[in-house]
């Protein structure tokens, strides 16, 4: 059971569902299920974790720097009592890792009196960017990902990130090309994917850029769609709806998986000329046809091409997408490596909840809503 919230597992689940299905609890394997937790404070969704883990073995990592962050510190106290319950406090503790500050904060201090194993949150990287640290790779080795191969795809992106030619820098390209369509009045960038399984890297993508870039009201809003699926939901604003975003299309090389079409007799369904066409060449005309109507529809595109999906091509792709990051905060004139706006609705929650220390604020909101 990993908990975390954010950057603390969005980009762990992202490269398990990428690299090992998002059905990865229900195949064969010699790996154990992983379960995420402490991303929101749905009591529903607490209900069947626990449920999940009801008379099997498990274990926790529990995410946290500070460990006071309200959605993971609530379910880690449900899911510690569960592990306490069932083997002991001893028993307990040498199931709990905990992925937490090297010196300091709450997670730390009970890591401390209970033993838990500790990782440590690195001091200089903040939450979203930290999915190549322990923060991400302790979570994504447990699903038998080769984290070594997923590093050296990162070192690889790093070098050509550090080049000084931004015709051979990714980065550059990527974060000019973005600046310049806002400059140009688009507010919203579209990365389109057409895997299922990166949906959750597209979420991870969306928190990276999102609290990055947006603050002194300024910076793209970062949505995602999956294709060809969302082309039968979204597609109609895509071609004909107001003209205010971009796409950025993830384009990976070619799929180990052919799947020919197979030729029907009756050829009811008319399709037949696609008879031992592969899925994957099928895709691709699809992501052909659907960036020359996008963009003869007035959507410009970005494609990042990239090799086949594996550990090292994401490994890469993490690294570019947080560099880039990086420049388009600075080309922005914001720093995009804080998140000051984020503290806005934490402080009406815990007031609304009874927090001590907040009971002024606390009667002020109840009058606002009150109306």
């Amino acid at each position: 059971v990993v908990i975390g919230i954010g950057g603390s597992y969005l980009g762990a689940r992202g490269v398990i569902e990428c690299l090992r299905s998002p059905n990865y609890n229900l195949k064969k394997k010699d790996t154990p299920n992983i379960y995420f937790i402490g991303n929101g404070l749905s009591s529903d969704a607490l209900t069947e974790v626990m449920e999940l883990v009801d008379g099997v073995d498990f274990s926790v990592n529990v995410i946290s720097k500070s460990g006071t962050t309200t959605e993971p510190a609530v379910a880690f106290r449900f899911f510690r009592e569960l592990l306490e319950k069932k083997y002991g406090a001893e028993g307990a503790a040498s199931r709990i890792y905990a992925t937490t500050d090297a010196h300091k904060g709450a997670l730390k201090s009970l890591a401390d009196q209970k033993g838990y194993e500790e990782f440590v949150v690195p001091d200089n990287i903040g939450g979203r960017y930290s999915v190549l640290t322990a923060v991400g790779l302790l979570p994504i080795a447990v699903a038998g990902i080769d984290i070594d191969a997923l590093m050296a795809g990162a070192a690889d992106m790093m070098g050509t990130c550090a080049l000084a030619d931004i015709n051979a820098n990714p980065a550059w390209q990527y974060a000019g090309a973005r600046y310049e369509l806002y400059r140009t009045g688009k507010k919203i960038e579209l990365l389109a994917a057409y895997e299922p399984c990166f949906r959750f890297m597209s979420e991870w993508w969306k928190q990276l850029y999102g609290e990055s870039e947006g603050k002194e009201n300024k910076g793209l809003f970062p949505a995602s769609v999956e294709f060809t699926a969302d082309l039968h939901s979204m597609g109609q604003y895509i071609q004909q709806g107001e003209r205010h975003l971009f796409e950025t299309v993830v384009r990976f090389g070619a799929s180990k998986n052919e799947n020919p079409v197979p030729f029907d007799e009756g050829n009811g369904d008319g399709l037949n000329f696609l008879a031992g066409k592969s899925m994957d060449f099928i895709c691709r005309q699809a992501m052909d046809g659907t960036l020359l109507a996008h963009v003869e529809g007035g959507v410009p595109n970005v494609t990042l091409q990239t090799g086949s999906l594996n550990e090292q091509t994401l490994g890469g792709l993490i690294y570019f997408f947080e560099y880039a990051c990086g420049l388009s905060g600075y080309l922005l004139d914001v720093n995009p490596f804080d998140q000051p706006g984020v503290e806005a609705y934490k402080k009406n929650m815990f007031a609304l909840l009874g927090k001590p220390g907040y009971e002024e604020l606390r009667s002020e909101l109840l009058r606002k809503l009150e109306k």
